[in-house]
C-alpha cells in the first residue's frame, strides 16, 4: 500500500485522527499521573475499567462508547475509593492497595467477559478486542465521540492547570492555602478513567496505561518546564497514534494498539539517549569534558610544581 492510497482511504483516516486525538489527550493527562508518581494508578484504573465495560454492556446490551464511559466511571470511582480505604485504614501502603485492587477488579472483568462470550450474544459482542484493542473497528461516530471527549479532557487540563501543578509539587502547601486537595485528586482520577475508555477500542485497557504515562515520561526528558513538558507529551502521544496507525495499515496482520504503544516507546528510548540535558548522550559528553578539564587541571598543576 503506498502512501497515496494509504491517506485517501476513508476508514483510515478515521482509525488516523481518532489515535491521533487519544495519544493526545492520553500524554496530556498522563504528565500529570507521572509527577505525582501514580503511573501505577493509571494502570490500575485501566484494568478497572474493564468490569464496568462489560456490566454497562450486559445492562445495554450495546457497544456503546456513552455507556461504557459511565459503567467505567463508576468502577473506576470503586476502584480509588477502595485503593484509599486500604491504604488508610491498614497497614498496606498505596503501591501494594493498588496491586490489589487492579488484580481483583480485572480478574472480575475477565469472569464477566466470558460470562458474556459463552452467552447468545457473546460471539457478536466482540468486547475481547478491547483487551488489546482493535482500532480498525472504528468508525465515523466513534471518531466524533473520540474527538469530542478529548477536546474536552485537554481543555479541563488547561483550565485546571495551575491547581494540578500545585498539587503535583506541593500538595501539602496547596492544602494549606485551602485549595480541595481531596476533590481535585479525585477529579484527576475521574479524567485518567476517561481517557482509558475512549482508549479501550484503540489500544486496549491492558495497554493504556502505557500510552498514558511513556509520552509523558519521555517529554520530561526535554525540558524542565511543566507547560512545556505537557505539550511534549501531548505532541508524542499524537505522533504515537499517527506512525502506530501507518504501520499497521502499510504491514497486513499488525495491531494497531500494541503498535502505538511501541511507537511511543521509540520515541522514549531515543529521549533517553539524544535528549540535551538528561540524554545519555549528553551525560557522556559532559562527563567526559569534565574529566578532561580535570586531567588538564592536574597537568598544569605538576607543571607549576616542576618548575
Amino acid at each position: 500500500m503506498n502512501w497515496l492510497s494509504l491517506f485517501s482511504d476513508p476508514n483510515t483516516q478515521w482509525i488516523l485522527m481518532g489515535s491521533m486525538l487519544l495519544g493526545l489527550s492520553s500524554g496530556v493527562i498522563g504528565s500529570f499521573a507521572y509527577l505525582r508518581k501514580q503511573s501505577l494508578m493509571g494502570d490500575a484504573l485501566s484494568h478497572a475499567a474493564l468490569p464496568g465495560v462489560c456490566l454497562a454492556y450486559m445492562v445495554t446490551g450495546t457497544k456503546s462508547i456513552f455507556f461504557f464511559l459511565i459503567g467505567a466511571i463508576i468502577a473506576g470511582i470503586l476502584a480509588t475509593v477502595a485503593i484509599g480505604y486500604i491504604t488508610r485504614n491498614s497497614r498496606i501502603k498505596q503501591d501494594s492497595a493498588l496491586g490489589i485492587i487492579l488484580t481483583v477488579f480485572f480478574g472480575v472483568g475477565i469472569v464477566l467477559l466470558t460470562q458474556i462470550q459463552h452467552s447468545n450474544s457473546g460471539n457478536q459482542s466482540g468486547l475481547d478486542k478491547f483487551l488489546f484493542g482493535h482500532a480498525a473497528s472504528m468508525v465515523k461516530l466513534d471518531v466524533y465521540t473520540i474527538a469530542g471527549i478529548s477536546a474536552v479532557l485537554v481543555a479541563l487540563c488547561f483550565l485546571f492547570f495551575k491547581e494540578f501543578k500545585l498539587l503535583s509539587f506541593d500538595s501539602g502547601f496547596a492544602k494549606g492555602i485551602g485549595m480541595p486537595t481531596v476533590l481535585l485528586d479525585q477529579f484527576m482520577m475521574l479524567l485518567i478513567v476517561t481517557a482509558v475508555v475512549i482508549g479501550i477500542q484503540a489500544v486496549g485497557v491492558v495497554l493504556m496505561a502505557a500510552l498514558l504515562i511513556t509520552p509523558a515520561v519521555a517529554a520530561r526528558y526535554w525540558t524542565e518546564k511543566l507547560h512545556v513538558m505537557v505539550i511534549l507529551a501531548g505532541l508524542f502521544g499524537a505522533f504515537s497514534g499517527f506512525a502506530g496507525t501507518v504501520v499497521s495499515s502499510m504491514v497486513n496482520n499488525l495491531p494497531t494498539g500494541p503498535l502505538i504503544v511501541l511507537s511511543a516507546t521509540v520515541l522514549f528510548v531515543i529521549s533517553v539517549l539524544v535528549a540535551p540535558n538528561r540524554g545519555v548522550l549528553a551525560k557522556t559528553r559532559l562527563r567526559f569534558s569534565v574529566k578532561n578539564e580535570h586531567k588538564t587541571f592536574t597537568n598544569q598543576q605538576v607543571k607549576e610544581k616542576s618548575l
